[in-house]
């Protein structure tokens, strides 16, 4: 069965930043990489309302689901926690209420905003991959893995 996950791009436009964090050293995979706050979709729940709840477990901040905006779609064929694949939905937030702050301290180093202009290199591939695409009006669709 093919993993759904959910990521979202907090883009605060006015300062031309976004949110990320900084997987932690309990992190499951990617120890130590940037990422988008991101997640897996449970069973019978639409990816938007993965979305808006892994947003908010993970950073605290609230969105509607009706706010969120497709940026990019990831189609994986294999990954650490998805043998047979994943397909990450990409949002972009513009509205939101709350102030950022690192909820799940135990998965997570760091939640903080970074320009735009000046990302981290260290970054998970697939969602660094669709932040790039999103900021630059590149192809709203990767795949990753189907080669090997």
């Amino acid at each position: 069965m093919t993993l759904l996950v959910a990521a979202v791009i907090v883009h605060d436009r006015a300062a031309d930043r976004v949110l990320l964090l900084q997987r932690g050293p309990r992190a499951k995979f990617a120890q130590g990489m940037w990422d988008l706050p991101t997640g897996k979709s449970d069973p019978g729940e639409p990816v938007t309302e993965t979305a808006v709840r892994e947003l908010r477990e993970e950073t605290g901040l609230v969105v509607k689901a009706e706010h969120l905006r497709l940026a990019h779609v990831v189609h994986g064929g294999w990954g650490v926690e998805s043998p047979n694949g994943y397909l990450t939905v990409v949002f972009a937030a513009h509205e939101w209420s709350g102030e950022p702050g690192n909820r799940e301290p135990g998965k997570h180093s760091q939640v903080r905003w970074v320009p735009v202009d000046a990302l981290p290199e260290n970054f998970v591939p697939s969602t660094g991959g669709a932040l790039c695409h999103y900021l630059t009006g590149g192809p709203q669709l990767s795949l990753v893995r189907w080669d090997s």
